[in-house]
C-alpha cells in the first residue's frame, strides 16, 4: 500500500517497517478524536481563540487568520500537541455548543440549524410528511359566518407559515 493516509479524513496510516509507529498511531487517534461525533465550540470563527482548552474545537470561518492560515471551513482541534486540522468531506455533521444546533457540510460549505427529512416520527407517529396541495380559502356562501371565516383564514395562515401546506 502506497497511501500513507485515509482518502476521506486524512487520518494517518501505519506502514510496514514503519519506525516509530506510536507517532502514526497517536496522531490517527487525535484526528478520530476530533471527528468522530464531532461538537465544537462555535462555527465560523477567522481567528483562533487566545487561550483553547485542549479537546475544545471549532468550526473554522472563511477568511482564517493566525494558526487557522489556510484552513477555511476546517475543523480544527486544540490537543497537548497543538491544533490539528480536518478538512469536512460533504455531509459531515457537526454539534455546535453555542447554537445548540447541528452543522451540516453541504455543497462547499457550513449550514446550521437546515435539516432535511422525507418525514418526521415523533415517539413512533409519523407527524408530519411531505408537503401536500394547497387548501383553499373559505370563499362566498351564506352558511359560514365571518368569525368562522377568521378562525379558518388563520388556522390555514398558520398551517402555511410552517410550511405544512402550500400556499
Amino acid at each position: 500500500m502506497s497511501d500513507t493516509r485515509t482518502d476521506r479524513f486524512s487520518v494517518p496510516l501505519l506502514q510496514p517497517g514503519q519506525a516509530q509507529k506510536e507517532m502514526g498511531h497517536n496522531e490517527a487517534i487525535a484526528a478520530l478524536d476530533l471527528i468522530v461525533q464531532a461538537a465544537v465550540e462555535t462555527i465560523g470563527d477567522n481567528a483562533p481563540p487566545v487561550a483553547p482548552e485542549s479537546g475544545r474545537s471549532w468550526i473554522v470561518g472563511t477568511a482564517p487568520t493566525g494558526a487557522w492560515s489556510g484552513k477555511a471551513d476546517h475543523l480544527a482541534g486544540w490537543t497537548g500537541g497543538g491544533w490539528r486540522f480536518v478538512a469536512p468531506v460533504e455531509g459531515m455533521a457537526a454539534w455546535v455548543v453555542a447554537d445548540a444546533l447541528t452543522a451540516r457540510f453541504v455543497a462547499g460549505g457550513w449550514v446550521l440549524g437546515e435539516e432535511a427529512c422525507a418525514h418526521l416520527v415523533i415517539g413512533g407517529d409519523r407527524v408530519v410528511g411531505p408537503r401536500q396541495t394547497a387548501i383553499a380559502a373559505p370563499a362566498g356562501g351564506g352558511v359560514i359566518d365571518a368569525e368562522s371565516r377568521t378562525a379558518l383564514a388563520a388556522i390555514l395562515a398558520a398551517l402555511r407559515a410552517h410550511g405544512l401546506i402550500a400556499t
